[in-house]
């Protein structure tokens, strides 16, 4: 439709993908050497300014790997997120795909057989598939970055300046996909579109009971009854310092848009003052 070429183009304009005259920029051609939804290739970008290009290459694979997480057999249900909340990371659910993914690896090192893997993998109710296509688009990946000779920084997960990283490189590409939690009960309204959506139950957040107030998501779903997929916390301090300005302005008016200008217009003496200092 072209209501959806024109919303493409425009999410492209904002990615910086694009040049004035509407084509590809030099940073847009290198965005689409990737094989990947253009948020997630711009995210990989920033990840090389940012120096959290190993987690962020974890993270890429997996969310374009099917869901690794199973569907418990009835009966299971409670087992199954036991199991699961062992991989939970407390800064969202990107982080916890790359404690499954570490721990899935650190398992097939350590397996002497597939049939051992496949066990291990039934044991946490994961895909041994899913796991193993995330592995095979990761060395995709890797060779991109090789090939198109950008640096991959050395694994650091787990450190506070590497999940601050991992975060500054997900809004680099995906602040089009914050929401809010407008009501403290998990109704969470996108800024973009304004639609009211809730947490997957797949995230980690459900699973804790915790509903964190400003989140950046991947993906949105209607089918799945207006569900909000791979989510993590983050800052409204964070989201205005690495969303363009370009794009802000034009969101719809919001009780969420209003806040975040406060923070904006409250950072913005600061910003002045060092200015003057310089």
């Amino acid at each position: 439709a072209p209501e959806s070429l024109m919303q493409a183009l425009e999410d492209l304009d904002y990615l910086a993908a694009l040049d004035n005259d509407g084509n590809l920029s030099e940073f847009g051609i290198i965005m689409s050497e990737f094989p990947l939804d253009p948020q997630l290739s711009k995210s990989i970008l920033a990840s090389c300014e940012f120096e959290c290009v190993d987690e962020m290459l974890t993270i890429a694979a997996m969310v374009t790997a099917p869901n690794c997480f199973l569907h418990a057999p009835p009966g299971t249900e409670e087992i199954a997120l036991t199991c699961w909340r062992k991989f939970s990371h407390p800064a969202g659910d990107h982080f916890t795909l790359i404690n499954v993914f570490n721990a899935f690896k650190e398992a097939s090192a350590n397996s002497a057989s597939q049939c051992n893997n496949e066990k291990w993998c039934r044991d946490y109710f994961l895909s041994c598939s899913a796991l193993r296509m995330a592995g095979i688009i990761r060395a995709e990946l890797v060779e991109i970055m090789k090939r198109i000779e950008l640096p991959i920084s050395e694994p650091d997960f787990g450190s506070k300046e590497n999940i601050l990283s991992i975060k500054k490189s997900l809004l680099s590409g995906y602040f089009m996909h914050i929401a809010r939690d407008v009501d403290g009960s998990g109704n969470y309204l996108m800024l973009t579109h304004r639609q009211v959506a809730q947490l997957h139950p797949s995230s980690s957040y459900y699973n804790n009971r915790r509903i964190p107030e400003w989140v950046l998501f991947h993906e949105f779903s209607i089918s799945e009854d207006n569900s909000i997929r791979v989510v993590s916390e983050i800052s409204p301090d964070l989201f205005v310092e690495l969303v363009p300005q370009y794009y802000f302005s034009n969101l719809p008016p919001s009780e969420s848009k209003d806040i975040l200008q406060e923070v904006i217009n409250h950072l913005s003496p600061v910003s002045t003052m060092k200015e003057e200092q310089q």
